[in-house]
């Protein structure tokens, strides 16, 4: 152990977000209280848990809590709990370095924005650096429990690009986090003040936060919040504004959650949840890696945060608590996965979950702001959670042909209530955007004849169409297929028509581009464009070819099949095209054209040029 004196530097990351956060936070700087009472709580939440397996940490002071101290003299205020401190190693980790993944994400989303910046800031999780708001040095003297005295350590800092650690002595467990007020922030040394804060902002702690005033006139120490933790208590006894309270200590967010859930079960299993969805996507949603999950109690006992193992992975944007009155207290991640209770209580809180969404879903402006963050991952649950498909497919939304922009803002049911009535299936197409999908060739004569279509163009649309294969009883259908159904089309007899009409152009076309494409066909699905390009019903759809292939999959060779309108003049154009040269050439236009409006790329774009080139200039001859 070394008890010198050192002068370390910030990791670059903590120095950039301690500028960003005192410039994004100040109009909302007495949050940064909040924070550290949040984190004193967690300290001593997570002392308790340690001392399950360790009883000699808690022998020198049973009696858990926070204190707050103010001194108007001297311009400071402190933050004291006697939890489970820390070494000092471990401040110099947890205050001098954000060992988080995703930082760097984190600080590229930074937008100059303050309200934006501040929720940004919330959900990362930096909460003590919002000390340096109202302060303009903090000093953190602290000793972790089962450490002797003369091990404890003092960490100081002004904020700037370095911090100081020494050893000192220290006799009391547990944390003291001092701040040295600047000039402009002498409110934050008046107890009234920080008395309305504390019931404002930290009701809801389960340990007793007391506050003192130093050197005022009949000072004395008392409880200021109720010190009960809030799933505990009756719904009926818990305001709004103290649901919403508990959610940002819960989760670090600076924003209210869209909604809550709070509930107690009791008979065979026993727990009570108080379930959050917040109002804005995390910066790290889709890092599937990440810690996430809801905060475990054993009977009031803090267990574990983020036990992933209560909710399903496409419903890891959920805050929350969960307090187990079965689970024994040593109960760790291993053990979970392992309890046979757990199947039924994952069960009940996903459709819980699934439930909230349904009672928002009947708001379309709320529902709509929960789509816009989360809908990309809720559709993976139609993959992976098959007991719950149907429901999860009654709270997805599309954009579709019928929307005029692309607002993912239409539901299945809204589909199935405008569609045709011999109508037995529901089109979609995938593409790679909005601007794509609804310029396709694919959805030409469906839209002709007023049949909606689906645009799925998110990433995770391919794996959610092969998930979800019917609704209602109604086949989905994906328009770019070989074998497209399109109502009140033409009958088969009519179409095996035109293909031996046309079957010299066909076989000519086929044999110039048999190494390009399986088929060439008349295409029954094209109005306006001259031909496209489908996929047989046993290949991958393209879009998800490509994403496969991007990932780094080896994929076996695929061709595609071009279908042509033999009524587009292009099309009329080549089947009496008697240069063999010429024909060849716009062959192979056609088809590039075909395969670029689908949104592929060509193999040989400069072949294209010049083959273009060539055509135009002759052209003119």
């Amino acid at each position: 152990m070394s008890d010198k004196r050192e002068t370390l530097g910030f990791q670059t990351e903590v120095r950039q977000l301690l500028q960003l956060m005192i410039h994004s936070l100040y109009s909302n700087k007495e949050i940064f209280l909040r924070e550290l009472i949040s984190n004193a709580s967690d300290a001593t939440d997570k002392l308790r848990f340690e001392a399950l397996a360790n009883s000699d940490l808690l022998t020198e002071d049973t009696e858990l809590g926070i204190k707050i101290e103010v001194d108007k003299e001297q311009q400071t205020l402190s933050v004291i709990d006697n939890g489970i401190g820390m070494s000092r190693d471990e401040l110099i980790d947890n205050l001098g370095t954000i060992a988080k993944s995703g930082t760097a994400e984190f600080l590229e989303q930074m937008t100059g924005d303050k309200q934006h910046d501040a929720q940004l800031i919330g959900q990362f999780g930096v909460g003590f650096y919002s000390a340096f708001i109202a302060a303009d040095k903090v000093t953190v003297e602290s000793r972790r429990a089962g450490l002797a005295a003369d091990e404890a350590v003092r960490w100081e800092s002004e904020g700037e690009g370095e911090f100081t650690i020494e050893n000192i002595e220290r006799a009391e467990r547990g944390t003291r986090v001092t701040l040295h007020l600047k000039k402009d922030e002498s409110e934050y040394a008046e107890s009234f003040r920080i008395q309305s804060l504390i019931r404002k902002y930290s009701d809801h702690i389960g340990f007793p936060v007391s506050l003192t005033a130093i050197g005022e006139e009949d000072a004395e120490t008392k409880v200021v919040n109720s010190a009960t933790a809030l799933w505990t208590r009756s719904r009926s006894d818990v305001t709004e504004d103290e649901y919403k309270e508990f959610y940002k200590h819960l989760s670090h967010d600076f924003a209210d959650p869209l909604t809550w859930s709070h509930n107690r079960v009791e008979g065979k299993r026993e727990y009570t949840s108080l379930l959050y969805i917040p109002s804005a996507a995390p910066f790290d949603m889709w890092n599937r890696e990440v810690p996430k999950g809801l905060k475990l109690y054993v009977q009031r006992v803090f267990i574990m945060d983020d036990a992933e193992q209560f909710l399903p992975l496409y419903l890891r944007f959920v805050k929350g608590v969960v307090d187990s009155s079965d689970l024994p207290l040593n109960v760790s991640r291993e053990l979970l996965q392992q309890n046979p209770d757990l199947t039924s209580m994952r069960s009940a809180l996903t459709r819980r979950v699934l439930d909230m969404l349904k009672k928002i879903a009947g708001d379309k402006d709320s529902y709509q702001k929960f789509w816009g963050e989360f809908g990309q991952v809720l559709k993976e649950g139609v993959v992976e959670d098959h007991s719950n498909k149907d429901k999860l497919a009654k709270l997805l939304r599309f954009a579709t042909t019928q929307n005029g922009n692309d607002t993912q803002d239409q539901s299945l049911d809204d589909y199935l209530e405008r569609a045709k009535e011999d109508q037995d299936k529901i089109y979609y197409i995938l593409a790679k955007n909005y601007a794509t999908a609804v310029a396709s060739p694919h959805i030409e004569r469906l839209r002709s004849r007023g049949v909606e279509v689906l645009l799925l163009t998110d990433r995770i649309d391919a794996w959610l169409a092969d998930g979800l294969t019917e609704y209602e009883g109604k086949v989905l259908v994906d328009v770019a297929r070989e074998a497209l159904d399109i109502p009140e089309e033409d009958d088969e007899k009519a179409q095996d028509k035109l293909n031996d009409e046309n079957k010299k152009l066909l076989e000519k076309m086929q044999n110039l581009l048999s190494e390009r494409v399986a088929a060439v066909n008349i295409s029954r699905r094209l109005v306006d464009s001259p031909a496209c390009v489908v996929a047989s019903d046993q290949d991958l759809n393209p879009q998800v070819r490509r994403m496969l292939e991007a990932s780094g999959q080896e994929l076996p060779e695929s061709k595609p099949i071009l279908e042509i309108n033999i009524e587009h003049p292009l099309v009329i154009r080549l089947s009496g095209e008697e240069d063999d040269s010429r024909f060849e050439a716009l062959s192979n236009i056609v088809l590039d054209h075909a395969l670029l409006a689908e949104g592929s790329q060509l193999e040989d774009p400069s072949q294209y040029v010049q083959r273009m080139n060539a055509f135009l200039l002759n052209d003119n001859d």
